[in-house]
């Protein structure tokens, strides 16, 4: 008996096969291509696309991503006086402070 992946799961399969490929370019290109990104509204990889002649998409909801150890987790817990557990909480104090910072230099 064969199983038909339902049409929705072949983008999802596709995303897979994509592969990550990093490039070592100088600190010099690396400010001029985020600049570059910046200015037209774009993440610096859609800008690398772009700049390589490969599609990309505008993301319906632009976010900064960082990455958080457990650690981490703990030190901002303590810092705005929350549980280490309580991960969303979190989440939304950094994303206030953040904000506030850029916002007011």
């Amino acid at each position: 008996m064969k199983t038909t992946k339902p049409n929705l799961w072949e983008n999802e399969t596709k995303a897979i096969k994509a592969t990550q490929v990093a490039f070592d370019i100088s600190t010099e290109a690396q400010k001029k291509l985020k600049l570059m990104a910046i200015h037209n509204d774009l993440s610096p990889s859609d800008q690398m696309r772009q700049i390589l002649g490969l599609p990309s998409k505008k993301p319906v909801r632009p976010r900064l991503t960082i990455s958080l150890s457990l650690d981490d987790y703990e030190i901002l817990a303590k810092h705005y006086q929350l549980d280490p557990e309580d991960k969303l909480a979190i989440k939304e104090r950094a994303a206030i402070e953040i904000i506030e910072n850029v916002l007011d230099k």
